[in-house]
Formats: structure tokens, sequence, C-alpha cells
């Protein structure tokens, strides 16, 4: 018989597991996500991508504001699932839930832990220009992503790929290696292993104090920057009192001062090298390539991006 699961998860990132989930048949007794979200201007109320997936598949679903309430618990209690599944739910599961599940509760981490504990692994892994990324399944504790680990599946960290794209591989790569594990946990073939606490590093939310594009420092760096924080929330400079953010770029192996644009395709010196925005986006204003950007808004050479 399929294991009776319980779901929780929130963003785009949480969909790829939850449709293995119901292609492979486990029996979802229901599914936790965020509540639904007011936009800025608090004229639409919008529902998180998981709940979305749940309407249109007619999976029963929660949305508490509040986990750590008797009624809260009373009712997952009921549920009495076989095991409980944490894939960027972002809330915090009370300990006391922890023993409600028979086989307990696992989570799909996106980094190699004990590297990039915490609310922003791949931003953080690009930014720090690391060689791999990948996907941890592990044990939920009540510490923060410090949880012994089951499985672990390695990616290629290549400096062209973006938050975004890197995102889409890991979320489906974590769903596989979460299916595969599933089948481990059930034949009681499950070995976790504990993590070295003195490797750990931590991945705390961006800030949106350092979105800002430092043209001062060397091209691999700034290049890292901007490819970590694209799309959301989106590195980005200023020309004439507006801001641009830029969501793809490549190195250029030419001298050029600093935040000064050097080529008429946006070019733009650093400290070592240069930068080339291949994508950007005006403010208010939709995502275009430079070259289409360029028709309608000209930033010539010799300008200086603040």
């Amino acid at each position: 018989m399929p294991l009776n699961v319980v779901f929780m998860g929130t963003p785009e990132f949480s969909i790829p597991t939850l449709e293995i989930l119901v292609k492979k048949k486990f029996n979802i007794l229901s599914v936790y996500t965020q509540p639904p979200k007011k936009s800025k201007r608090g004229q639409r109320v919008n529902p998180s991508p998981v709940e979305e997936f749940c309407k249109k598949n007619k999976l029963h679903f929660r949305t508490p504001v509040n986990l750590n309430i008797s009624e809260e618990l009373k009712k997952f209690k009921e549920l009495s699932p076989d095991i409980a599944i944490v894939v960027a739910y972002g809330k915090i599961i009370p300990k006391n839930y922890f023993g409600l599940a028979k086989f307990g509760f696992i989570n799909l981490h996106a980094s190699l832990l004990p590297r990039w504990r915490g609310a922003a692994p791949i931003q953080r892994a690009i930014m720090n220009r690391e060689k791999k990324i990948g996907a941890c399944i592990m044990k939920v504790e009540e510490k923060l992503d410090t949880g012994p680990i089951l499985a672990t599946k390695e990616l290629i960290l290549n400096q062209n790929e973006t938050h975004g794209d890197l995102e889409k591989k890991i979320s489906i790569a974590g769903a596989n290696l979460l299916v595969e594990s599933l089948k481990t946990i059930k034949d009681g073939n499950a070995k976790f292993v504990n993590q070295i606490n003195s490797k750990a590093t931590y991945a705390k939310k961006i800030d949106k104090e350092e979105t800002k594009i430092d043209w001062n420092l060397d091209a691999d760096k700034v290049l890292s920057h901007i490819h970590g924080l694209s799309p959301k929330p989106g590195a980005w400079f200023e020309y004439e009192k507006e801001r641009f953010k830029v969501l793809r770029a490549k190195i250029i192996k030419l001298k050029g001062t600093p935040g000064l644009v050097i080529e008429k395709n946006l070019t733009v010196g650093c400290k070592l090298n240069s930068v080339q925005i291949l994508e950007l986006q005006r403010q208010g204003k939709k995502q275009q390539l430079a070259k289409d950007f360029l028709f309608g808004k000209k930033i010539s050479i010799g300008s200086i991006l603040g």
C-alpha cells in the first residue's frame, strides 16, 4: 500500500515534488500551504502556487495562519499520516508535531548540507561562486536545517545560470530524490547520517540593502551577484534617476572604468574585466533582451551607471 502523506509547501519550488507524489499515486491526506497574500496595492488576494495546484488537482488543502494552536494540532493528529513531507513551506514546524507522523517529517532542502542552511541557499551559493550545488533529503528537527541527512543529489553550478534557472533544476532533481527516499523509508532501509555542525554555513534571507550592483568589484563577483538575485528580487543599477534590474549577463575580458558603459551593447566596466548586460527590466516595465531594450532607451557609450 502507498504511504499516507501530508505535504507542506508553498512556492513554485514545491510543485515538482507534489506533482510526482500525485503521479506515483501516493495517498495525499492533506496539503498545508501558506495563506493567500494581498498584493502590494491591496487590490488582489494571491493564493500560493501550491494552493492553485491543489485546486486544479482536487487535493484537500489547508492554509493555517498559525500551527502552534491546539485546534491545528488536533486537526493534524486526526490525519494520522505515515509521513509528512516539507518542501519550502515557509513556516517553522512546532516540535510537538514531530511525533504525529509514523516516520516523522522529512524535508527537501536546496543545498548540500551542512552548507547553506537557511532561507536563501541557492542565492547564497551562486553569490559565493560555489562550484557545486544540490538537494538534500533530511529529517526535520527543532533547529533549522540541522537534521540528519538521508540522501543528496549534487549538481554543477554554472556561472551563466541564474537563481531562477537553478531553482527549477534543483526542484525537479530534489523531487525525484525524495520519491526514491520514500521507498527506502517504507522498506525500512533508510540510513540517516548526522551533519557535521562545524562545517555549517548559513544562507540568510536576502536583504534589500544588498541588491544594488557594485561595479567596483571584479566582473566575476558582479556576475554572481546579478545571477544570484535573478529574477527576484533582482540586482539593479540607477541611470538618469531611474532603476533598472539586470537579470542576465556575461563576462567580457575588456578593461574599463567601473560603472562606465564601454560598448554600445551595454558592456559595463568593473574593477577587473567587464560585464555585458544581456537581459534587464526597466522600472515598472517587463523584462527585455538588452538589444530590444536599447531600441527604446539609449544608454550610450560613456554613460555612468550608478
